[in-house]
């Protein structure tokens, strides 16, 4: 087995503990699990993305949020650079859950402007994602 085999299967062992007695809120209450591995999945057959590291963040993505795990235990177990692309998409604990939850309409337009700029500055990067991409935003109306 490669060893990027290896990294991820760990990766996603490590996920599925952490993630083990959470459940979404589906009407069939599936494990929470199948959600980064399905964000994961989407980055890799959609994105393109190989980026094992980019990949391990996908599927460690709610963990902090979520469970009791620090960035300072990802940092650990998988690395500065994971445990920073955790960082950069987790809420800021210090805020309530209901304060992090709770976007109105117009916030949610706002981020999908915010969002659009951030994409429209990474042009380039990663032709299969901008097209997804450009379709979600046509949707909200927001031009790239």
């Amino acid at each position: 087995m490669s060893s990027d085999s290896v990294i991820l299967l760990e990766t996603v062992n490590f996920a599925a503990e952490k993630h083990r007695n959470q459940r979404r809120k589906d009407a069939e209450q599936t494990p929470y699990i199948t959600h980064p591995i399905g964000v994961a999945r989407i980055l890799s057959h959609e994105g393109g993305i190989t980026d094992i590291e980019v990949l391990q963040a996908a599927l460690l993505h709610d963990t902090v949020e979520d469970t009791d795990t620090s960035i300072g235990e990802l940092q650990i177990v998988f690395g500065q650079t994971v445990a920073q692309l955790v960082q950069e998409v987790t809420d800021d604990k210090a805020l309530s859950k209901e304060e992090t939850k709770r976007w109105s309409a117009d916030r949610v337009q706002e981020y999908f402007v915010w969002a659009a700029q951030v994409v429209r500055g990474l042009r380039g990067t990663n032709p299969a994602l901008e097209r997804q991409l450009e379709e979600l935003f046509k949707q909200r109306g927001v031009e790239l």
